[in-house]
C-alpha cells in the first residue's frame, strides 16, 4: 500500500520513525509532518500565511518533508501538493507520545491528522501510546501493524477515522483488541495566575482527569486493563438522538405568517 504518515509531535520525534521503520517493511510510505511539535493545536489549518516545506535527511537518507504548519496542513498539503501524484490507500498519524481518550480528540493534532485524511476521503488512523514519559513505541507499531492486517481497507466506511490506543505495556503482554467508544473521559481545568519577572500576571492551566465513565466499552477502561483500545469516529459531530426531541419544540408552524 501506499502509506501517507504525520503527527502532531513534529518530523524528528522518534514515535513517527519507529512508525515508519515498521509500516515500510512491506509498504510504501511516505512522511508529511510539523516541522516541531504542534500538540494540542486540534484541527486548525493556516489560512493567512504560506506553508514551508523543506526535505529532511536522517543518516544521509530522505526521511520526509517537514511543514511549518499544523498537522491538519501537513496531511492538505502532502495529499494535495507534496504528493500529489501518490495514489494513497491509507493516512495514518502517529505515533503519538500520550492518550488521545475520550474528550482528548477535540484537542488533538494526532487525531486530527488523521480525520483530515478521513475528510479527504481516504481511509485513516491515529494511533497513540498512552503513557507520555516512558512511552513503548515498538509496542504501538506492532500493534498497529496486526490491525492492518486484519482490517479491510477496500470496505473502510466513508469519513471515517479509527483512533487507537496502547496500553505501556510490552507487545506480548497486550491482553487483546477491544473495540470501544469515545468514553466522557475529560478534565477539571484551572488556572493558576503567577508573575513574570517584570511583575507581569500570566497564567498556567493545571487541572486532573476525570474518569467516571466506567463502563466495558469506554475507551480508556479497555486501556486500564491492558487491551489496545480501537474507536470509529467521524469528522461530523451531530447528536442525532437530539434531532427529533428539537424538531418538536422549535419547528413549530408561524401562523402569523401566513
Amino acid at each position: 500500500m501506499n502509506i501517507l504518515i504525520s503527527n502532531d509531535d513534529g518530523i524528528m520525534s522518534p514515535g513517527i520513525a519507529v512508525l515508519k521503520n515498521f509500516l515500510e517493511k512491506d509498504h510504501y510510505v511516505y512522511v508529511s509532518a510539523p516541522d516541531v511539535e504542534r500538540s494540542a493545536t486540534g484541527h486548525a489549518i493556516t489560512i493567512r500565511n504560506p506553508l514551508w516545506a523543506k526535505e529532511i535527511y536522517i543518516d544521509n537518507k530522505f526521511f520526509g518533508q517537514a511543514i511549518n504548519g499544523t498537522p491538519a496542513d501537513c496531511v492538505k498539503l502532502g495529499l494535495q501538493a507534496i504528493y500529489r501524484d501518490i495514489e494513497f490507500d491509507v493516512v495514518i498519524s502517529g505515533i503519538n507520545k500520550g492518550a488521545n481518550l475520550g474528550t482528548d480528540i477535540l484537542y488533538s493534532g494526532t487525531v486530527s491528522a488523521a480525520l483530515e485524511g478521513a475528510l479527504s476521503g481516504y481511509p485513516s488512523i491515529a494511533v497513540s501510546c498512552v503513557d507520555f514519559n516512558n512511552p513503548n513505541f515498538e509496542t504501538g507499531a506492532r500493534c498497529l501493524v496486526d490491525i492492518l492486517n486484519k482490517i479491510n481497507i477496500d470496505d473502510w466506511p466513508e469519513f471515517t477515522t479509527l483512533n487507537i490506543n496502547i496500553p505501556n505495556l510490552r507487545y506480548e503482554e497486550i491482553k487483546g483488541i477491544k473495540v470501544t467508544r469515545q468514553s466522557k473521559r475529560r478534565y477539571n481545568d484551572y488556572f493558576e495566575a503567577r508573575k513574570d519577572p517584570f511583575g507581569g500576571t500570566y497564567y498556567w492551566m493545571l487541572g486532573k482527569v476525570i474518569e467516571d465513565d466506567n463502563g466495558d466499552d469506554s475507551d480508556y477502561v479497555a486501556v486500564n486493563e491492558g487491551y489496545v483500545s480501537v474507536t470509529p469516529i467521524t469528522v461530523f459531530l451531530t447528536k442525532s438522538d437530539n434531532v427529533g426531541y428539537l424538531k418538536g419544540i422549535l419547528e413549530v408552524k408561524n401562523e402569523s405568517a401566513d
